[in-house]
């Protein structure tokens, strides 16, 4: 029997993204119909596979997307949502092969889930930019996204703290207000591929905000302590508002974790 670590590190090696989304799919169906071992025999890589295209280029050098709702700025947009789903998708693969064997099959199953969101975020944003005519990799994408991963690639509060209740929950805050602009300008299919996305990351930062909490609590840590201690030490950005407080709270994250660490400009 194939272990579940052979096959998550498969995944993330893969560079083909349509390949990657495939083979996503199958090792979580796979580990669902109890087909995988669990065993951990092999490490997790330090980088995933990266297709060739899009270039990966630092905040900074990062091109404007264009003006309003022109379809250069739409194409823009979209592809960045997809660059997105797609380092989500070995986010969460990672947090599944690197910390599974310590963490448990609980762990191991909620975040190959999460895997399989990601993964069917990304295939659905693809076919959205196929029908402007575009695909990703067309177009440059932020090369910072991995970073988050390398920083905490040693310990699980760590990886808990920043990936699912920093990044992931930002996505709750600024989601919102691009629906309403894809909304107004009409477009309702990527306006229903949004509000899938906002339903099931407010799900993926629940998953990581229970493991932690947890966690924590084995630990006979204050959460919210560990939590500020951990994101102080290993995010390099900065929170700052506006929040959303309502898709926080559902999703664990309540406002007396991060207040506290709000930092302006």
């Amino acid at each position: 029997m194939r272990t579940v670590a052979a096959a998550i590190r498969a995944a993330l090696l893969e560079s083909d993204p349509r390949e990657k989304v495939m083979q996503t799919r199958a090792l979580v169906r796979a580990w669902r119909k109890g087909e995988l071992e669990f065993a951990f025999d092999l490490a997790m890589p330090e980088e995933p596979g990266r297709p060739a295209a899009p270039q990966l280029l630092p905040p900074s050098q990062m091109p404007k997307r264009g003006r309003g709702g022109s379809e250069r700025a739409r194409i823009a947009l979209w592809h960045s949502l997809a660059h997105i789903e797609f380092v989500a998708i070995d986010l969460a693969l990672d947090m599944a092969g690197r910390f599974g064997a310590q963490m448990g099959r609980q762990f191991v199953s909620d975040f190959l889930t999460v895997a399989a969101d990601e993964a069917m975020h990304f295939a659905l944003i693809e076919r959205h930019l196929a029908g402007m005519g575009a695909h990703y990799g067309v177009l440059p994408a932020h090369s910072g996204l991995w970073d988050a991963a390398r920083a905490t690639a040693h310990d699980v509060a760590a990886r808990l703290a920043v990936v699912p209740m920093v990044l992931e929950a930002r996505g709750l805050d600024v989601t919102p207000a691009t629906l309403e602009r894809v909304r107004a300008a009409g477009d309702s299919r990527g306006a229903k591929i949004l509000s899938r996305i906002l339903d099931d990351e407010i799900t993926h930062v629940r998953t990581g905000s229970t493991h932690f909490i947890a966690l924590a609590q084995r630990r006979t840590e204050c959460p919210e302590n560990l939590w500020k201690s951990l994101v102080a030490q290993h995010f390099a950005g900065t929170l700052k508002p506006p929040f959303n407080d309502s898709a926080r709270l559902e999703a664990g994250l309540p406002r007396s974790f991060y207040a506290g660490v709000v930092q302006a400009g």
